[in-house]
């Protein structure tokens, strides 16, 4: 079975970057999923930070490929390979998930980021940019999502009001990533990635302001990007 990771994670994340192509047009969660319709929901960051999404998938692949060569018996890659493989082969089928049920969607995408973050830590010190890198800029993208999701949840089903739920999903992914952040200070990409979804928040929030959303993902901004000074590992 060691012999076939290598080849696993190289087919698990083509199959996830070809996603898209099998969910097209997909845009998001639709306002009428939800028992109360989700219109410019606080929570989500400007579509523009989605793109994200192109870097990830070419980077998981360019990583694969690199894993693919480095050969099944190489220590430093072994350890990881399980749970990158069970995360990008739960996010495979997710865009579809997506369009039949936001609370299935919900449950899949907080089990990819749980096993993404196993993985990271799970990561050698060789080849940095190919198994390290892309492996933080994924978890640190589901983090953000994996809490917008839980804020679209809480408007979405009248839990609580959009504001609120907002602020809620912004306090937890802004606890998880600056304990994976501080932890794991050796992957600085991780927290960029979170940084990166903050901003598109903030930009969402701008016009017109909301200083409660926009002010706490600044903060969040700012508690990350503190962590870096610390010497932690």
């Amino acid at each position: 079975m060691t012999r076939l990771w290598p080849i696993a994670h190289l087919v698990a994340a083509l199959l996830f970057a070809a996603a898209p192509f099998f969910t097209p047009g997909f845009g998001g969660f639709r306002a009428d999923q939800f028992p109360v319709p989700q219109v410019d929901a606080p929570v989500q960051p400007a579509g523009y930070a989605f793109a994200i999404w192109g870097l990830i998938y070419l980077w998981l692949i360019a990583g694969a490929l690199v894993g693919l060569r480095r050969g099944p018996e190489d220590a430093d890659w072994r350890a990881m390979r399980p749970a990158i493989v069970l995360s990008l082969a739960l996010g495979a089928p997710w865009l579809y998930v997506a369009t039949q049920s936001v609370i299935a969607a919900s449950v899949l995408i907080w089990m990819m980021l749980i096993t993404a973050l196993i993985a990271l830590f799970r990561t050698g010190a060789t080849d940095r940019w190919f198994q390290q890198a892309p492996v933080a800029v994924y978890a640190g993208w589901l983090t953000a999502a994996s809490c917008v999701s839980l804020g679209l949840l809480l408007g979405g089903y009248g839990i609580t009001g959009p504001i609120v739920a907002a602020i809620i999903a912004l306090l937890v992914a802004i606890v998880i990533a600056a304990l994976v952040q501080y932890r794991l200070h050796r992957a600085p990409e991780y927290g960029l990635a979170v940084i990166w979804a903050l901003v598109g928040v903030i930009v969402a929030n701008a016009q017109p302001l909301n200083i409660a959303v926009a002010g706490l993902a600044a903060l969040g901004i700012v508690l990350l990007l503190g962590l870096r000074t610390l010497d932690t590992e």
